[in-house]
């Protein structure tokens, strides 16, 4: 093998004309996966249950195998294409038949902030780091829990939060990064705080150490009583 062969880098032993068909193949699965879109009625991913990604990377594979490799005909991957439309169609029409197997598709809501606190139950069974669940509450304008009177994760991942009135918001613990965010075992100052784990709220003594008597939790952070500006 001889290094920096240009020809064998830029196209090997395809000839200049096959950077035309690749071209045209390009066209063809953007075309499909476009007319997925289009056919089943989605605007964009945010808009897609579990299901429909699963279909939508099924379609990307074969979209993308047919745009790159040569020895990959054009018909088999419309056929796929009209096969897992068939199959959308079908779920589609399950879903609206059976509350039980819609369920089992695509999920339920799921209620992860109730009055300023973490559902525990909820937690125990999502797979998601505190700090990209911070990161949610903050793009939603939220410094705090307590300013949120219920939150719901939904099925397509996106979070509903529905907010106290600015008379009502208690205090609550603060979804600040680390750096923005003291915690401790040892409260240095008394006043209230906030469990870091299931976000219970309670006064705490200076020099004190207490346990959450919701989780169990003996870490603590002071908690915030701003009100929502947006």
């Amino acid at each position: 093998m001889i290094a920096f062969d240009w020809q064998r880098m830029l196209l090997d032993d395809f000839p200049v004309a096959f950077l035309g068909e690749v071209a045209f193949r390009a066209l063809f699965a953007f075309l499909i996966v476009f007319l997925f879109l289009k056919v089943s009625g989605r605007r964009g991913v945010r808009q897609l249950s579990l299901f429909e990604l699963v279909m939508i990377l099924t379609l990307g594979s074969a979209a993308g195998d047919v745009s790159f490799y040569e020895d990959v005909p054009l018909l088999p991957i419309a056929m796929v294409f009209i096969t897992l439309l068939v199959l959308y169609r079908l779920t589609v029409l399950g879903t609206r038949h059976s509350k039980h197997f819609s369920s089992w598709l695509e999920g339920k809501p799921v209620t992860i902030i109730k009055e300023g606190k973490y559902e525990l139950k909820s937690l125990d069974h999502l797979n998601i780091s505190a700090g990209e669940f911070f990161m949610e509450l903050r793009q939603l304008g939220v410094e705090h829990l307590g300013q949120v009177r219920l939150g719901i994760l939904e099925t397509d991942g996106d979070v509903s939060l529905y907010y106290y009135s600015s008379e009502d918001v208690k205090p609550g613990l603060s979804v600040l990064p680390p750096e923005h965010r003291s915690v401790y075992q040892q409260i240095p100052d008394s006043g209230i705080h906030a469990c870091v784990s299931c976000a219970h709220t309670q006064h705490i003594e200076s020099q004190q150490t207490a346990r959450c008597p919701r989780c169990d939790n003996d870490i603590w952070s002071p908690a915030l009583s701003h009100k929502r500006i947006r």
